[in-house]
């Protein structure tokens, strides 16, 4: 099976809950989905490109500059947006070049891996902290997020905070065997 695009998806997604530029698609990738999801200028362009070719996306005001286009989902795009989420989900492979260089770093002095090992854990205390202020605005109410919304939103969080407490948890267990 051929690999599908999932930047496409994400820009549907995205486009899907309101119509915006590449940087809004950019700044709601950095904002509401860091914790899973990223995309770059390099991907969201050259993919709004071919999704406008695909007449995935319309443009809603017609500008010479390219970050200043405004898009919109099309009923065509909605259509394959709605096809790809109820496709099984593939899993990813997860690459973290945190967990090769602890791997190998059996030769390393053991003061190198508990300071890589702090500074990891510290990376993890701060998306927490990241992520329950997010959560607690999102209890506050968000205007530009539905009820229904929100429920998903929340789950996203919930996972994301677990998340970082387990490798928090880890951190401090791999920490206190002195390696």
């Amino acid at each position: 099976m051929a690999l599908k695009n999932k930047s496409l998806y994400a820009i549907l997604g995205i486009l899907n809950v309101s119509p915006g530029t590449g940087y809004d698609i950019k700044k709601y990738c950095d904002t509401v989905l860091s914790g899973f999801w990223n995309e770059n200028f390099g991907h969201i362009y050259p993919t709004l490109k071919k999704m406008l070719d695909k007449e995935l996306v319309d443009i809603v005001a017609n500008e010479t500059n390219e970050k200043k286009i405004m898009y919109q989902i099309t009923p065509k795009g909605r259509m394959e947006l709605e096809t790809w989420l109820v496709e099984e989900t593939q899993l990813q492979p997860m690459r973290s070049e945190f967990m090769l260089k602890l791997l190998f770093s059996s030769d390393q002095p053991k003061d190198h891996i508990i300071k890589m090992l702090e500074d990891y854990k510290q990376i993890h205390v701060n998306k927490r902290e990241k992520y329950l202020a997010m959560q607690n605005d999102l209890e506050k109410g968000i205007e530009e997020i539905s009820k229904d919304r929100a429920h998903f939103f929340n789950a996203i969080l919930r996972r994301g905070i677990l998340s970082c407490e387990a490798t928090i948890c880890w951190c401090n267990e791999t920490i206190e065997t002195g390696l």
